[in-house]
């Protein structure tokens, strides 16, 4: 007779300590944490959801949605703290306000994998064996790391595929992508679970399938998808370690704009500069005439090409863009502006009930507009992919500009967070692009961590943290396409969505 997860000891044992089990639900979301950059226990994002899942066997629903909501305090608390950092240190937010803003951010995360756990909790009934353990509730938390990288605006991070760029199960990111090795990470979480829960027996298969998995990763890492495309060019990520709260007044532009002529003059020869986000905090149109069209025709001269990011204003519309430029110094600019804003960052939501926020946070660049146009740029004879900060956590945007592309480029700036983990977690998803897409990556920022990331996701150099510094570095261009670039997410949703219809329907009929 096929065992039940009801019926099975473990969960029936954790159900004696109700209050128990939902600290133990916290501590594994604020372990798996510590499987992302700068920590990178990668195990601990296989053993963090086996635990959440061993939880949720056997729970009421109630019980399973508190556990849930318990591990994404975990999670986001100790995995997003820092969103504090930019509103209080440079938003000037009073710290009460801050910290009230941060732990209500925290707090609605946590409702994702608390829905998780309710709707785990609802469509496993009379589900024979480990077959919710191992494929229900993985469908569920891959479609739940999805919705939650799209709603409102979106917020794609701590994503468990992100954690594996270092592992064997890299070699499925150019075919699945990061939600994909996240399904399949979850699907082992799901046999560790299975494998403590029944015993020896059930340990022996759940690592089988398991080794297989590793296996198959390991051969894919073999497969090479993309190809070199023309010669390797030189490029220089100017990092001017401007300081935050200096960065966007006005009196301090002069000494910002010095700075990056110095960077950029010692860059010349280089067949790309590249300047990070905001690199020039006021419009284009008011520095092209003086300031950054003689620096790009400089620049042309020792055959190098700017690229900078900067604010760009358009006078027929009045809207005013956060904007990667290509400078060639005969006034004829290339531009790419930003289509993911940052709520609150860039743009205020649901302004007419906010606007009070004004009184209390600074909110410097809360009147941009989202960016349309082109998904490419073009410079040193190559076609390049860019983004703008936070977008790269964006795989589905990402590959808007590809096959095209033979070249991504990223400037950002993480000042916003202090000396915190976001930086390190934010070049980790910078990492995954480049694996996902078979593309380089240059990736220019304020303070750090600018780096020159190869087409595995490696990275080749990289800037010290907080220091100014020109990091030079070889690039090769590629062309070709690699299957996630070419089908995106949504063999890996509707699988999750098949999944989740098929097997409680399946359960159901063999019960009846």
């Amino acid at each position: 007779m096929t065992a039940s997860v009801s019926d099975l000891s473990l969960p029936r044992r954790i159900e004696q300590h109700p209050r128990l089990a939902a600290l133990v639900a916290a501590l594994a979301g604020v372990l798996q944490v510590l499987a992302f950059a700068p920590f990178e226990v990668r195990a601990l994002s296989i053993l963090a959801p086996a635990i959440l899942f061993i939880l949720w066997v056997g729970a009421s629903p109630r019980q399973a949605a508190w556990r849930g909501y318990a591990f994404g305090v975990g999670l986001f608390g100790a995995g997003v703290y820092w969103v504090y950092h930019s509103l209080h240190l440079f938003g000037a937010a009073i710290a009460p306000l801050a910290a009230l803003i941060t732990a209500g951010f925290v707090l609605a995360l946590a409702l994702f994998p608390a829905f998780m756990g309710y709707l785990v909790a609802r469509l496993r009934v009379r589900m024979p064996g480990p077959w919710a353990l191992i494929l229900l509730m993985p469908a569920l938390w891959v479609l739940f790391e999805w919705w939650r990288g799209w709603f409102l605006t979106g917020f794609p991070w701590l994503l468990l595929g992100t954690a594996h760029l270092d592992t064997q199960l890299a070699g499925y990111v150019p075919v699945v992508g990061v939600f994909g090795v996240s399904a399949l990470v979850a699907v082992m979480a799901g046999c560790l679970a299975w494998g403590l829960i029944r015993g020896q027996r059930a340990a022996l298969w759940a690592g089988g399938v398991i080794l297989a998995l590793w296996l198959g990763g390991a051969l894919l890492s073999q497969v090479e998808w993309t190809r070199p495309t023309g010669q390797p060019l030189t490029a220089s990520l100017l990092q001017g370690n401007v300081a935050q709260e200096e960065k966007l007044l006005p009196e301090h532009l002069p000494q910002s704009m010095a700075l990056y002529a110095q960077l950029t003059e010692e860059a010349f020869g280089s067949d790309l500069i590249v300047w990070p986000e905001t690199a020039v905090p006021t419009f284009h149109r008011r520095l092209e005439p003086e300031f950054l069209g003689p620096l790009a025709r400089a620049a042309r001269a020792q055959g190098s090409t700017m690229i900078t990011g900067i604010f760009t204003y358009d006078p027929e519309t009045g809207n005013m863009y956060n904007s990667i430029a290509r400078l060639d110094g005969a006034g004829e600019a290339e531009f790419y502006h930003k289509r993911k804003l940052v709520p609150f960052g860039e743009y205020l939501p649901l302004r007419g009930l906010l606007m009070w926020l004004d009184d209390f946070i600074e909110l410097p660049m809360a009147d941009l507009s989202r960016g349309h146009g082109g998904w490419t740029l073009k410079a040193a004879g190559v076609i390049l992919g860019p983004s703008i900060c936070y977008e790269d956590a964006f795989g589905s945007q990402i590959i808007r500009a590809l096959p095209r592309a033979q070249l991504l480029v990223n400037v950002t700036n993480d000042a916003w967070f202090g000396d915190s983990i976001a930086p390190h977690q934010h070049l980790e998803i910078a990492r995954a692009r480049s694996l996902e897409t078979g593309r380089e990556m240059l990736r220019a920022t304020n303070t750090g961590i600018s780096a020159v990331i190869d087409h595995r996701g490696r990275i080749r150099d990289q800037s010290p943290q907080f220091e100014t510094h020109v990091l030079t570095g070889h690039t090769q261009p590629r062309d070709g396409a690699t299957p996630y670039v070419i089908w995106g997410n949504w063999p890996v949703v509707l699988w999750a969505v098949a999944m989740v219809v098929a097997l409680p329907l399946l359960a159901r009929r063999r019960t009846t």
